[in-house]
């Protein structure tokens, strides 16, 4: 038992800054990045993980020092996880080579079970590791995620490996199918039972999808909030920078005509199935799946175009 005063002997005059500025990564913190399939959470934690390893900003955040990052991930097959950082690594030279480290062992250990616990905390602590990234959550436990109880179980192993490992945290979490507009720590699968150890939130949505562009949005447990963010991927680098540019509305869908699904049917010969048409209706129109659905529903029912035998063609 300490007293407040040898608690404040013990402390340090000035709060240690974050490891990544505003906020966004507190020493010791844990970080939630989430976002929908193939939103681009892993390319941008990578980009993270450099940035942190090298200590540069290259992503519109301040990262006031080199830190030693440890990845664990398990999507990748490590050679193609090692050639997607060597294509990253270009636009720094050899500035993280020594501080960015991964788990190659990482894949069967889960974080639900003593022993796979131990080993992220040895692997953290012979990395002598200040960042580490889990990437994704689900590959590390058998948790059932709709389960309260058992996803706060595993939150509690996340902590024990924070606090064993005495790194932050890196997580990236998938989030629920439906979520809106304004939702961001509650759009995580399990939430109720993440936001009692998430110190922070990012989540990654794509304004348009036809576009590189992703906005980034905020939820700080403890920092002063910060306003969504937009960044843009460049392809040959797969590396994000930020940009101000807001992306490009879609453009406005119209109706499908008659003339849009004769034309159509004209255009691919005489005889069509259902989704050769759908599909034809959809490159043509650049409507949505479900317009062309309902157009060829239309159709059939104006009689502008007949149906035998699984097959479209027009009227005779």
């Amino acid at each position: 038992m300490l007293s407040l005063a040898q608690l404040l002997e013990q402390q340090p005059s000035t709060a240690p800054s974050c490891l990544v500025e505003p906020g966004l990564l507190p020493p010791q913190g844990i970080l939630f990045v989430g976002g929908e399939p193939k939103v681009g959470k892993s390319l941008l934690v990578a980009n993270l993980a450099l940035s942190l390893a090298a200590g540069v900003n290259r992503l519109g955040f301040s990262i006031p020092a080199r830190r030693r990052v440890l990845i664990c991930q398990f999507e990748l097959p490590v050679p193609q996880f090692v050639s997607r950082l060597s294509h990253m690594r270009r636009a720094l030279g050899a500035a993280a080579d020594q501080h960015l480290l991964v788990d190659t062992r990482a894949v069967g250990h889960l974080l639900s079970a003593a022993q796979g616990l131990n080993h992220f905390v040895s692997a953290a602590r012979a990395a002598a590791a200040e960042v580490l990234v889990l990437d994704p959550l689900y590959s590390t436990h058998d948790q059932d995620e709709n389960d309260t109880r058992a996803m706060a179980a595993l939150c509690q192993s996340l902590l024990r490996l924070r606090d064993a490992s005495r790194a932050a945290l890196v997580v990236v979490h998938h989030v629920r199918k439906s979520i809106g507009r304004h939702e961001i720590g509650s759009a995580f699968r399990g939430s109720s039972a993440l936001h009692a150890v998430g110190d922070s939130y990012l989540l990654l949505t794509r304004p348009a999808p036809q576009l590189s562009t992703i906005e980034l949005r905020f939820q700080f447990r403890y920092a002063a909030s910060q306003p969504p963010r937009l960044l843009q991927l460049d392809p040959h680098t797969l590396w994000f920078s930020s940009t101000d540019k807001p992306p490009a509305a879609a453009a406005t869908r119209r109706k499908v005509e008659k003339a849009d699904i004769t034309k159509a049917l004209a255009d691919v010969g005489d005889k069509i199935r259902y989704n050769q048409l759908r599909d034809q209706i959809m490159d043509a129109t650049e409507c949505s799946k479900r317009t062309a659905q309902l157009a060829i529903s239309e159709a059939c029912q104006q009689g502008w175009i007949a149906r035998a035998n699984g097959q479209y063609h027009l009227p005779l």
